[in-house]
């Protein structure tokens, strides 16, 4: 502190700057800051040796002794003591923070007035509270809402089975094979209705881990081709309605082993997602390309389709619960948020890209078991 300048400094910035010599005896080093003779009586001068509890320094009792073991150690870092409150010889509250630190093997002790600095910090406390309160009524409505959602996923699940008595009378009449084909799928699709209302119910759940088992051994794994096959077939009658065409791309190899970790039920649910997400926003007259492939470790599937991509702000929260396009929105705002949740449990990724033209590619990458 014999620079002037720097002495300068810390009294402007209301520090008084003490310099340990013995226990409870310090010197005063650099400019007394002004607040020091608005607090004390008596007359503080630089150089001036000070015992700091007989000058009525009495707040700093308690830390001097954590202050003396600090500087035992040589530490490099710095101890500080918190926020005090005192008065000043006119009545008025000040508000104080000590800090201990070793400099050049000098032992020095700073007090600082904080003024502004306790203002902003009691802002920021607050803003905190004010947060903390926030946060915690905006569980209280997530709360409520999925309160609501559960009543009428559970709404859903009566009537749907209703729907499904009726289904299963409709295979006692005398239908064509058109109508029996048709009956078929739509009994398919009514299974596939009633798998979605288990996993919207699972993706409430307080524990994602909750969802159902999966394998990893290679005898019972599932073929992603087989889903992906199983998952065109259903949609066709969709396909045909909107004159879109799925197109896989030539090459796979048939003979290939596409087995992946997973469950063949929940991955022909995370293809259909996928699937019937380029379905909804696919022009008419246009393909959705399923590719697949792998190396050692992985299998990739891509999904091209030719719309008109996704919107950029949407991209980030595209596979968050309840993320849905403003155009054309799914059914809940689950369907690619089930499929995130469920590809990485079974260790692979998910992603969106969008294409260099036009269009959207979703691609998702699963280990092989």
């Amino acid at each position: 502190m014999n620079d002037p300048i720097t002495a300068d400094i810390f009294a402007a910035l209301n520090i008084l700057v003490l310099e340990r010599l013995n226990v409870n005896l310090f010197k005063i080093n650099g400019t007394v800051p002004n607040w020091l003779t608005h607090c004390y009586k008596q007359k503080f001068t630089t150089g001036m040796e000070i015992f700091i509890l007989q000058e009525g320094f009495h707040f700093l009792e308690n830390f001097l002794i954590d202050a003396e073991e600090f500087w035992q150690s040589d530490r490099t870092t710095k101890l500080s003591s918190g926020l005090w409150i005192d008065t000043d010889l006119t009545g008025k509250e000040c508000h104080f923070e000590a800090s201990a630190i070793c400099v050049n093997n000098k032992k020095i002790l700073l007090i600082e007035l904080l003024n502004e600095t306790y203002q902003e910090k009691l802002y920021i406390i607050q803003k905190a509270r004010e947060n903390q309160l926030n946060y915690q009524q905006w569980l209280k409505d997530n709360q409520k809402k999925e309160v609501l959602i559960h009543c009428i996923i559970h709404d859903m699940a009566g009537q749907l089975s209703s729907i499904n008595c009726c289904l299963s009378l409709l295979e006692f009449e005398n239908l064509t094979d058109q109508g029996k084909e048709r009956l078929e799928i739509g009994m398919k699709q009514s299974m596939k209705q009633q798998m979605l209302i288990r996993d919207i119910l699972n993706a409430f759940s307080a524990d994602i881990q909750s969802l159902e088992s999966f394998t990893c051994n290679i005898a019972q794994a599932p073929d992603i081709l087989i889903s992906v096959q199983e998952v065109i077939e259903l949609l066709n009658p969709i396909c045909l309605v909107n004159n879109i065409q799925f197109q896989i791309v030539a090459d796979l190899g048939m003979k290939v082993d596409w087995k992946v970790i997973g469950d063949q039920s929940r991955l022909n649910r995370v293809i259909s997602n996928l699937l019937e997400n380029a379905l909804r926003y696919s022009p008419p007259e246009s393909t959705i390309t399923i590719g697949l492939q792998q190396d050692e470790e992985y299998i990739l599937v891509t999904i091209d389709d030719e719309g008109a991509g996704v919107q950029p702000e949407m991209v980030e929260t595209l596979f968050e619960k309840f993320s849905q396009g403003k155009t054309k929105p799914g059914k809940s705002g689950l369907g690619l948020y089930f499929c995130r949740i469920t590809v990485e449990r079974w260790g692979g990724v998910i992603g969106y890209l969008p294409l260099p033209k036009s269009g959207s590619r979703f691609w998702l990458s699963l280990p092989k078991p």
